[in-house]
């Protein structure tokens, strides 16, 4: 039997939009270099894309999975060459 390895899915819908950008972060940071996990949200989260690009500058991955417009399923990595 072939098991296929599955990134961490971090559904972040039932948290407060508050919560939402410090919960991400917080993974973003804790991400070995070749990890990843996809992010699931109700509204395109490209903002936060700007946001990672600017405090961890070509650092990570960013692959959109599904595109609404109920969900926004998102894969975001550490590269494997980050500083």
């Amino acid at each position: 039997m072939t098991h296929t390895a599955v990134p961490n899915e971090i559904d972040v819908r039932s948290l407060v939009p508050m919560q939402r950008h410090q919960k991400i972060f917080q993974l973003v940071d804790e991400l070995a270099p070749g990890g990843k996990f996809v992010l699931i949200n109700d509204h395109d989260p490209k903002p936060l894309y700007y946001q990672l690009e600017a405090e961890h500058p070509r650092q990570f991955s960013w692959a959109y999975l599904e595109r609404g417009p109920q969900v926004w399923r998102v894969e975001i990595g550490r590269l494997s060459k980050a500083a």
